[in-house]
C-alpha cells in the first residue's frame, strides 16, 4: 500500500484488579482525549453484558461524554448489538449523538450476543431475535438517514429525531464469513475483530467483503482490520505488561473471567495443554517497543490490503495503555 496507515483504538473498559469499575469507565474517557491528542483517526468503545472482565456495557453512554470532550476524532460503537434492540430506538440514541458531534460518529452493529444467552434473553426475551438481524439492519440505515417508508409500511411518516445535514456512518462489525458476506452485499464498511479470533479467518472473510461487495450505502469497499497490540519502551517491558493480557485469555479457556490482574500477579501453574497454548499465543500477538509493533501492524495491513488498522490495547496499569499508543503513533 503507498498510502500512509490509518491507526484507529478501540477501548472496552476493562475491569482491573484493586480498581473500581468506574475508574474504568473514566479510564476510557481519558484514553479518548490522549488518543485525539495523538491524532488517531477514530475511538470506538465496545458493548458487553454480565462479563466481569468488561465493565463497557453502554456503548452509547460513553461516546455521548466523549464526544463532550474531544472535537476531532471520530467516535463510534464496536458495536452496539443490534438483535438486543429496536432499530428505531438505536436511530434515535445515534441521531442524538450526531447533533452532539456532527459528522464524527460511527455505528457498528454486530450479531452477537456480546453475553453468555441467559443475559441476552434478558435483554431479549425473543431466542431467535439474530434471525432478524439483515432486516433490523436495512431498518436501522432507513431510520438513521431519513429515508421515507413505502405508502404500506407501519413506520410510514415516523421520524428519528433530531434530523441535520450529517447522519452517523453505519459499519458491520463480524468475526466470520456472515458478517463480510452482508457488508458487502449492502455495500458499507466491514471491520473484522482479528483480536478475537487470532486472526484465523480474517484474510478469507476480507477477500470475501472485496470481491463480493455491490456498491450500496458506501461506494467501494472499506475494510478495517481491528487486532489487539501492546508496545512499550523496551521489549522486555512490552513481554512484562502482557502477562495481565495473557492470564486473561488462559483464564477465559478455561471458562474463568474476572478483572484483569496485575502482571505480578498474573503468573500462575499451568497444565501442559495451557503451556503450549501460551506459547502459541505468544508466537501470535504483537508485543514489543512502538517499532517492532508497528512493522507487524503495517505487515498484516499490507498482506490484507487495508488501509485502516483499529488497535487494542488490554494493560492493568491505564498509563500504560496510553504510553502504548503513544508509542505506536510515534512509530507510525
Amino acid at each position: 500500500m503507498s498510502s500512509k496507515l490509518r491507526l484507529s483504538v478501540l477501548d472496552q473498559s476493562v475491569a482491573r484488579a484493586g480498581r473500581s469499575h468506574d475508574e474504568s469507565i473514566r479510564a476510557t474517557v481519558a484514553l479518548a482525549e490522549h488518543c485525539e491528542a495523538l491524532g488517531y483517526h477514530r475511538f470506538w468503545v465496545s458493548e458487553h453484558h454480565s462479563l466481569p472482565t468488561i465493565v463497557g456495557t453502554a456503548p452509547e453512554v460513553l461516546m455521548a461524554t466523549i464526544a463532550a470532550r474531544t472535537r476531532r476524532i471520530r467516535i463510534g460503537s464496536a458495536g452496539v448489538m443490534l438483535p438486543h434492540y429496536s432499530p428505531y430506538k438505536v436511530a434515535e440514541q445515534f441521531r442524538v449523538l450526531d447533533a452532539l458531534a456532527p459528522g464524527r460518529i460511527d455505528l457498528g452493529v454486530g450479531r452477537a450476543p456480546g453475553s453468555d444467552q441467559r443475559t441476552a434473553l434478558l435483554l431479549n426475551p425473543d431466542p431467535r431475535s439474530s434471525e432478524r438481524f439483515p432486516q433490523q439492519v436495512l431498518e436501522l440505515h432507513a431510520w438513521v438517514n431519513g429515508q421515507p417508508w413505502p405508502e404500506d409500511h407501519p413506520a410510514r411518516g415516523i421520524q428519528a429525531l433530531p434530523q441535520s445535514a450529517t447522519a452517523p456512518q453505519l459499519w458491520m462489525l463480524g468475526s466470520s464469513g456472515y458478517g463480510a458476506q452482508l457488508a458487502a452485499h449492502l455495500g458499507m464498511p466491514y471491520a473484522f475483530a482479528h483480536f478475537i479470533t487470532d486472526g484465523e479467518g480474517c484474510a478469507e472473510a476480507i477477500d470475501l467483503y472485496r470481491h463480493t461487495f455491490r456498491p450500496g450505502w458506501v461506494a467501494a469497499p472499506e475494510p478495517a482490520v481491528c487486532v489487539w497490540a501492546l508496545a512499550a519502551d523496551t521489549e522486555e517491558e512490552a513481554w512484562r505488561l502482557f502477562a495481565s493480557r495473557e492470564r486473561a485469555r488462559l483464564d477465559r479457556n478455561l471458562g474463568r473471567f474476572g478483572p484483569l490482574l496485575p502482571p505480578e500477579q498474573a503468573a500462575r501453574p499451568l497444565a501442559p495443554h495451557e503451556e503450549a497454548h501460551r506459547e502459541a499465543l505468544r508466537r501470535r500477538v504483537m508485543v514489543g517497543t512502538g517499532e517492532q509493533v508497528m512493522r507487524r501492524l503495517r505487515a498484516l495491513a499490507e498482506e490484507l490490503q487495508v488501509s485502516e488498522v483499529v488497535v487494542i490495547t488490554w494493560t492493568w496499569d491505564p498509563a500504560a495503555q496510553r504510553r502504548s499508543y503513544e508509542l505506536l503513533a510515534a512509530a507510525s
